[in-house]
């Protein structure tokens, strides 16, 4: 049976590690506080007897054994990175699920046919090394060794450089083995379960994304001699590139999301005409054909406005993720666990992107979310209660080991 309060403390303790002011955690991936976190994780996975294993960009799998040896397994985790000022439960939770679905098999003498692996992927979050999902896209061929190693961080530090330093480049190769299936819990990041007084969501599906970098060259000036009709203002044309990204979205019904809210200026003196601009977007829909046309209205707003305002313009798309459908008999498996454990479930989709939306690339894959606070993450405010991330757990539990035994 799932321990609720040993779940929480788990919780607990693995966010004092990266703790900020206002409550919540910074953990940036391959950091110091991102070692210690996995540290704490490899610790607790062998405490509950399983063998650890860390391939060459840094995921760690950690295995409780079942008794048919060449089964593949079913795999279940999530990450320990976090935003800047991210919250407690963006990606520990699913690591944590996942250790305490093996501790309570444990705690009941409980064997599975199959091996169960506890995943901790790298850099989930993207925030450090400017492309998210990283670990688990080298595991599903969507990305290189390679690729993934020689990126930066903006002090210059390269990813395999900092993977070494913390010590977790591991010797294990990345991918190319069966995975049974695989199942991902998290906090939804969303305010329909919570709306709802539902305590879990199976998760059929996430959004498409499309992200661009996007840099707007003009001239550099003197803030108080060059008239305001001479000026070709990087900052000016981004600010209006911005607005015009806002308009575009609603455009479209359903109204897909548009962010920007990445921004660099250079020379960034406060008497200095910027003379130079670099900002991301961040596009999401359902539909891949909106996601599309939003591209297309989008970035011609954005070369037009830069047109009449005499500026450059240099726009590069810098991820591409179709939308994902998770698979049939891993979201059937989420909600007979939810109504075999009497827990109410419904049916929710995914606005963020996952490292679960890779795997299912390769794997059978499905989610299980739980209500957070007023939708509230990526944000030190975060929260969901003991009850609901336990209710996940139990739920996680069914479908793991319905997976498992299932020849």
């Amino acid at each position: 049976m799932i321990d609720r309060d040993r779940q929480w403390r788990s919780l607990m303790e693995m966010a004092e590690i990266g703790a900020t002011p206002a409550g919540g955690v910074c953990r940036l991936a391959l950091t110091d506080e991102d070692k210690q976190s996995r540290d704490l994780f490899v610790k607790w996975a062998e405490e509950a007897g399983c063998e650890v294993r860390v391939d060459r960009v840094g995921n760690i799998f950690a295995r409780r054994a079942g008794t048919d040896p060449d089964a593949a397994p079913v795999v279940t985790g999530s990450h320990l990175d976090s935003q800047p000022l991210g919250g407690k439960f963006d990606g520990p939770y699913g690591v944590l699920a996942g250790l305490e679905v093996v501790r309570a098999l444990n705690d009941a003498d409980t064997e599975t046919r199959a091996p169960i692996d506890i995943v901790c992927w790298t850099d989930e979050e993207g925030c450090r090394f400017t492309s998210k999902t990283m670990g688990s896209m080298v595991f599903a061929g969507l990305l290189t060794e390679e690729q993934v190693r020689a990126v930066t961080d903006p002090d210059g530090n390269t990813f395999g450089d900092e993977l070494e330093r913390i010590g977790y480049a591991g010797a294990e190769p990345v991918g190319g083995t069966p995975v049974k299936a695989y199942f991902e819990n998290h906090i939804e990041q969303g305010p329909v379960l919570e709306q709802a007084g539902v305590p879990v969501g199976a998760v059929v599906g996430a959004q498409g994304q499309r992200c661009f970098l996007v840099t707007v060259t003009g001239e550099e000036g003197h803030a108080g001699t060059v008239p305001m009709v001479q000026r070709k203002d990087s900052f000016l044309g981004a600010a209006r590139m911005t607005d015009a990204v806002n308009r575009a979205a609603f455009q479209f019904d359903p109204v897909p999301v548009a962010t920007v809210a990445h921004v660099r200026v250079r020379p960034n003196s406060r008497n200095t005409i910027p003379g130079e601009t670099v900002f991301t977007i961040d596009s999401r829909h359902r539909d891949a054909g909106v996601l599309a046309a939003l591209e297309e209205v989008m970035l011609g707003d954005i070369r037009e406005i830069a047109e009449n305002m005499g500026l450059g313009i240099d726009i590069q798309r810098t991820s591409l993720a179709a939308p994902v459908a998770f698979d049939d008999s891993c979201v059937a498996a989420i909600r007979r666990a939810a109504k075999d454990s009497g827990i109410a479930c419904m049916d929710v989709f995914s606005g963020a992107g996952h490292d679960a939306c890779k795997i299912a690339s390769i794997a059978p894959s499905g989610m299980i979310f739980v209500p957070c606070e007023k939708g509230i993450s990526h944000n030190e405010a975060e929260n969901a209660t003991p009850d609901d991330l336990a209710a996940g757990t139990r739920v996680l539990m069914g479908a793991v080991v319905e997976a498992a035994n299932t020849p």
